[in-house]
């Protein structure tokens, strides 16, 4: 089973851009769907974006689309979200998460195992 830890979080302000990363420990990492997810306070977590093993299929939440792009490396075990023009209602922990699923899902159940989260705050 793998263990999953974002970083690349920060301030940045409206417009700007971030790249967050989701390292995994383990040799399987190539074989989940990988997703990425946040939780502003006092709501819900939401789906943000996912992706297939091989990387060839992707996700997103039509809130982000034209503006995030998930990828990942299987050779680094790691996967990525570039996320450019940065909007106050980005503001949120974001989560990278794992899934053993046959398909790249938007449901947060659908994922087993989780990162602790990285804060990403999108204030001027």
């Amino acid at each position: 089973q793998v263990q999953l830890v974002e970083s690349g979080g920060g301030l940045v302000q409206p417009g700007g851009s971030l790249r967050l990363s989701c390292a995994a420990s383990g040799r399987t990492f190539s074989s989940y769907r990988m997703g990425w997810f946040r939780q502003a306070p006092g709501k819900e977590r939401e789906f943000v974006s996912a992706i297939s093993w091989s990387g060839r299929g992707t996700s997103y939440t039509n809130a982000v689309k034209g503006r995030f792009t998930i990828s990942r490396d299987n050779a680094k075990n790691t996967m990525y979200l570039q996320m450019n023009s940065l909007k106050p209602e980005d503001t949120a922990v974001y989560y990278c998460a794992a899934s053993s699923r046959s398909y790249i899902g938007s449901n947060s159940d659908e994922y087993s195992i989780w990162g602790q989260g990285t804060q990403v705050t999108v204030s001027s």
